[in-house]
């Protein structure tokens, strides 16, 4: 496929807005499943990081990192696990993300909607906060086995934030799917090349994805909020969590940014870009859904 970013202009929708009200009926109609990115926490005044590679510089601060590091929150993470122990990597982790992030608006919408799933793929616990409300729901998190002894992939956490089964994840009514893991309620975290190694051997047979999310995302859609593709890693695990789903996908796109590898992702795997600033895509969605 020979594709250019000026082409974005061609996939710009002509009523956008219509599509994305569309959408947004179809999501309170659980025929979509919400997949939020770190960008949707910037729409906030975080004291977190909220992009791989601001999270990267940070780590940059706490200790002198190579060439080959900066910028690249895995490598660096990787070279902190090798010089000095996992447990400081855990560490940086835990701090980077201590501070609370209070639910954003969006997060307080989708927890107040039945759906049965909802994707984060980034480590705050904003969205599990605006859950808090509820009982009827829980959390799966992908977690290194590096080190632990277990051969899992993943954990599971109940609404009181305590260790629960396969079984009892099927009863949930919302899954709430952290595949990167988060700061809570137990501070899983994936973020070193040898933790991704580990997982990419495999992800292509599906095995590191959940069988309760390979069930819930069949017959839905997504839609790719605060998202960007611009890894390799990203487009991976992007992939591999909506295979078997439904199309088409949608993804809301800063188009001034968006590099010709993220635009090839999105138009190989049914997913329209909708060239749109993300605070009024989120406003969209909020108040057509609340319409539907």
């Amino acid at each position: 496929m020979n594709v250019s970013v000026a082409n974005i202009e061609t996939l710009k929708l002509a009523d956008a807005e219509g599509v994305l009200k569309d959408v947004a009926a179809e999501l309170v109609a659980d025929k979509v499943v919400p997949y939020l990115g770190p960008g949707l926490i910037a729409l906030s005044q975080p004291t977190i990081p909220v992009t791989p590679e601001g999270l990267a510089a940070f780590f940059g601060t706490k200790v002198a990192l190579p060439k080959r590091a900066k910028g690249n929150v895995w490598a660096a993470a990787q070279h902190i696990e090798s010089m000095k122990h996992r447990s400081t990597v855990s560490a940086l982790m835990g701090d980077a993300f201590a501070p609370a992030v209070a639910p954003l608006p969006l997060h307080t919408f989708l927890a107040g909607l039945p759906l049965a799933m909802i994707v984060d793929t980034w480590y705050d616990s904003a969205m599990r906060a605006a859950l808090a409300g509820r009982t009827d729901w829980g959390e799966v998190q992908g977690n290194t086995r590096a080190g632990i002894g277990e051969d899992r992939w993943y954990r599971f956490y109940d609404s009181a934030a305590a260790e629960a089964d396969r079984a009892a994840a099927e009863t949930w009514k919302t899954l709430l799917y952290k595949p990167h893991g988060s700061i809570a309620p137990a501070k899983n975290w994936l973020i070193s090349d040898a933790d991704y190694v580990e997982v990419l051997t495999e992800i292509d047979i599906q095995t590191p994805i959940p069988d309760v999310v390979k069930n819930r995302r069949t017959e839905r859609s997504f839609l790719f909020l605060g998202c960007r593709f611009h890894d390799q890693l990203l487009r991976t695990y992007a992939r591999q969590i909506i295979k078997r789903s439904r199309v088409p996908h949608f993804a809301v796109v800063d188009e001034d940014i968006l590099t010709k590898n993220e635009l090839r992702f999105l138009l190989s795997h049914g997913i329209t870009p909708i060239a749109m600033p993300l605070q009024k895509a989120v406003d969209i969605v909020m108040s057509a859904g609340s319409a539907a």
